[in-house]
């Protein structure tokens, strides 16, 4: 920490006030999501792991690092949907599974985001990288055209500026830059490279994708900097999610397999942003944010990580797509100097969801009561304040089918049977799961039919989130569309990905 933030820090605490306040401006806001990285991939949160990752823990030194945090999701598009406005994706019409190529925009056009949030409270903003939410495809004779504007993605949602490849294993395989394709995308891609069939740019390459992202991330930083505009970074990254595109300076370097080392490469990019921040000197008022959208997925080979020692879950059971704590359980830490006491743990329960009430709180404004319905703000536990780790309010759980759990305290219900994702295995003879997690984080105990207080309590507690189309205080909301949240009352239906 500087000495500027050092003396601020001691002023600020004498005061009772934030540092951003000392400084007459709010800090400017970087939130990096990894895709696919396991909790137990980063070293900092698995010191048994077999990756390094220096340059992430780095920014756990110097900031704090939640070991009980959440995505919304066990998948990618419902994750990102929740992060971006403050509402678990179950509540949209996506209640399973993830957005397929050419999908419509899952965020309607009158949901208060994020960025369009900040926005309105004078932040410049831009989304580089994965954006995979949908957009509104111009077609002719029912098949996607790429020379016209293409409307309903980023910067239809709040962002000012979007650059990405949308979905790296989705066609178009190209590049985009605000409203339209870099280029128009004219070959098939060729059945050798990895992903969805579809049409490409010539001479599409998978490697430069992660290089491009860190790069183009640094250039906005340092171009706001120059404008001294403060801003807010949505830096969705594409790994180490497949394709498992290592650029040739990473192949090998993990001495474990190729998804080892694209997560090696994954810290280097998240390395460049940091170094970027400081080479533009906005070190001492930026809040950085970094996790991952879901658990590690069976992609990443476990059996062969397993045999050198490294487990992508910790020692959390399940992978993306499950209910299990190895589904959503990720990384997540916060720097923010003058804020955030470096080198500090929280293990206060949190789910990405929580974003747009962190921002508002920070800003010191008001949200209409029908934004960020499922949004709580951790600004308290970024100050350190004395908390309980036991959250106050409960935390929803959800999965690649559409299975639901619940959180509270050490308390995590289960409405199913198994994984409810892609881990096979463990089944018994009960209808749902009750896990104490603080006793047995490995998921291995099932309580169900010991503790039926605690089933009741956690169950009425779901349906009233349900039935209230919020978990937040507030008037009651509709969900978009019905939702089978229990199934341990009779099996049920999956439903399907938005087509």
């Amino acid at each position: 920490m500087s000495l500027f933030s050092r003396v601020s820090l001691s002023l600020c605490a004498l005061l009772g006030l934030p540092l951003w306040a000392l400084a007459g401006s709010a800090p400017n806001i970087v939130y990096i999501l990894a895709d696919d990285l396991g909790y137990g991939d980063v070293k900092c949160f698995n010191p048994q792991g077999k990756i390094p990752t220096p340059h992430i823990d780095q920014l756990a030194a110097e900031g704090m690092r939640f070991t009980d945090a959440h995505s919304g999701s066990a998948v990618c598009s419902p994750t990102r949907y929740g992060l971006l406005t403050g509402r678990y994706a179950w509540r949209s019409r996506l209640q399973a599974g993830v957005l397929r190529p050419y999908d419509r925009t899952l965020i309607s056009a009158d949901q208060l985001t994020v960025p369009a949030f900040l926005g309105k409270h004078g932040y410049r903003t831009a989304c580089i990288g994965k954006w995979h939410l949908g957009w509104e495809w111009p077609r002719v004779k029912d098949e996607p055209v790429f020379d016209q504007p293409i409307p309903g993605g980023p910067t239809a949602r709040g962002f000012e500026y979007y650059f990405g490849t949308d979905v790296p294993n989705y066609p178009p395989y190209c590049f985009l830059e605000n409203d339209r394709t870099i280029g128009i995308p004219s070959v098939p891609k060729p059945k050798s490279m990895y992903g969805n069939p579809g049409i490409m740019i010539p001479g599409w390459k998978l490697e430069p994708i992660l290089p491009t992202l860190g790069a183009k991330a640094a250039d906005y930083i340092a171009k706001r900097a120059a404008a001294r505009e403060r801003f807010f970074l949505y830096l969705p990254l594409t790994s180490p999610h497949t394709p498992i595109a290592v650029a040739k300076e990473w192949q090998g370097k993990s001495g474990l397999n190729a998804y080892a080392d694209f997560v090696m490469e994954t810290d280097w990019v998240v390395g460049q942003v940091l170094a970027a921040i400081k080479k533009a000197g906005l070190g001492d008022n930026t809040l950085v944010l970094f996790t991952s959208d879901n658990g590690c997925s069976t992609a990443a080979d476990y059996p062969a990580l397993l045999r050198k020692g490294h487990n992508p879950s910790g020692p959390y059971r399940g992978t993306k797509a499950d209910i299990w704590e190895g589904g959503h359980r990720v990384p997540f830490i916060v720097r923010w100097p003058g804020v955030v006491q470096p080198g500090t743990t929280c293990q206060a329960t949190i789910c990405h969801t929580n974003l747009l009430a962190t921002c508002a709180q920070i800003l010191q404004a008001k949200l209409p009561a029908e934004a960020g319905p499922d949004s709580f703000s951790i600004l308290p536990l970024l100050r350190g304040e004395k908390t309980d780790t036991a959250s106050p309010h409960g935390t929803v759980h959800h999965s690649s089918t559409g299975m639901f759990a619940i959180r509270k305290g050490p308390w995590k219900l289960i409405l199913g049977r198994g994984s409810g994702g892609w881990t096979k295995g463990g089944l018994d003879d009960e209808r749902g799961q009750l896990y104490n997690l603080s006793d047995d984080p490995s998921e291995s105990k099932n309580l169900y039919a010991r503790q039926p207080t605690i089933t009741t309590e956690l169950t009425a507690l779901l349906a009233r989130y349900v039935t209230d189309g919020r978990s937040t205080p507030g008037p009651k909301l509709k969900n978009d569309r019905p939702i089978n949240w229990d199934r341990t009352v009779a099996p049920q239906k999956p439903g399907t990905g938005s087509k």
